[in-house]
């Protein structure tokens, strides 16, 4: 099979930025959503990011009209994938939505069509279930911002066909990114098993050890070669994504996550962090910014905690053949921007260190019992 049109469901940050590289790849895209205001302010988006990529002198004046018009803008639903080869979906991460965009699809979709799920946490086979052919039923998760992350991860169900897989894993080097394939349907897949527990565990390490967001955020970046800081991350990210993901992990697997009560009540509170102007810290401007970190105060924390449950989540995920540990290394360093592997910095601290503190956490509960692959390495 042959892909040429692509429909994109949703066109929120991450439904513009796939429907923006993939037409800058060749492909007619149509990008749908229920209002015409929503794909407006899309669009507007597209054509804004197309001209600063002409700017920066990577692509040419007739380049950002030739891409932006080769995304078409839609509201029905029927109109948007009449011709579509794949259908990859990108709505709000909310199972109940998503059910019901799939129940519509179904009914107005040809049978040779690809259904894809940028999901970043549910269960892939639970999804394709919704479907009336779950063999031609995949995760593709891109990560924020597509246009500028390059990592995907690729993530079939128990019943995809194999030839699908192939498909989707083609079509993503095709974009000029990085597939990587999470070989079992776990929840939060490889990398927002490793990251999201650890927004909680930093939030634990502030209640246990009485220090400061920025001294942990300073020892993290400093001494763990993160790219910035636990809290800054999960700022930049999304205080509402965490709690969605943490929500979405939590409920179909206990073991993968100890919740912390702040990240509910920063949800609640819709203190969501850089989009809102409050999250975990506090944000002046529209711009970007970055939280006065140093080495002077990473030097008051030692973040082996945070390493450990790092490290405990990431071994699960090679013991049980979710993924190798080169590809995990590959993910996170192209999903969350780690300059070091894990392993190397496990070696840096001391793997016997590392085990003792987690198995001190224990009285915390069974979240913090070493993993058998992290046990083997001492």
């Amino acid at each position: 099979m042959v892909l040429k049109n692509i429909t994109v469901l949703g066109s929120g940050i991450m439904g513009h930025g796939i429907a923006q590289i993939s037409a800058m790849s060749g492909y007619r895209v149509v990008l749908r959503d229920i209002e015409k205001q929503f794909l407006d302010k899309a669009m507007e988006k597209v054509k804004w990011s197309l001209q600063k990529l002409s700017e920066k002198n990577k692509i040419t004046n007739a380049q950002v009209d030739e891409y932006y018009n080769n995304i078409t803008p839609v509201i029905d639903l029927k109109e948007a994938v009449k011709d579509a080869d794949l259908v990859i979906e990108a709505v709000p991460e909310d199972y109940n939505i998503k059910k019901n965009v799939y129940r519509d699809l179904d009914i107005v979709s040809n049978n040779n069509v690809i259904y894809a799920s940028n999901t970043s946490t549910l269960p892939i086979t639970e999804l394709s279930k919704l479907t009336k052919n779950p063999s031609k039923f995949i995760g593709v998760h891109f990560f924020n911002p597509p246009q500028l992350m390059k990592l995907v991860e690729v993530i079939p169900g128990s019943d995809t066909d194999p030839s699908i897989t192939n498909e989707i894993s083609n079509f993503v080097k095709g974009l000029g990114k990085t597939p990587i394939l999470c070989k079992k349907d776990v929840v939060g897949f490889i990398v927002n098993r490793v990251f999201i527990p650890l927004v909680h565990e930093a939030v634990y390490c502030q209640d246990r050890d009485n220090v400061t967001m920025q001294i942990i955020d300073s020892a993290v970046k400093y001494k763990l070669a993160f790219p910035m800081g636990i809290f800054e991350l999960a700022d930049y990210t999304g205080i509402d994504v965490i709690y969605k993901a943490t929500q979405e992990m939590s409920s179909r697997d206990k073991k993968v996550i100890l919740p912390h009560p702040k990240i509910k009540e920063l949800y609640d509170r819709k203190q969501l962090g850089q989009k809102s102007g409050q999250g975990f810290y506090q944000y002046k401007g529209d711009k970007y910014e970055r939280i006065d970190l140093s080495e002077e105060k990473a030097s008051k924390y030692d973040p082996t905690a945070i390493l450990g449950v790092a490290l405990n989540n990431a071994s699960w995920l090679i013991s049980n053949e979710v993924c190798t540990k080169e590809d995990l290394d590959n993910a996170l360093n192209l999903g969350m921007g780690l300059k070091t592997n894990l392993f190397e910095l496990a070696n840096k601290f001391g793997v016997q260190k590392i085990v003792n503190e987690l198995k001190k956490l224990e009285i915390y509960g069974e979240f913090y019992h070493p993993n058998e692959y992290l046990l083997a390495l001492k």
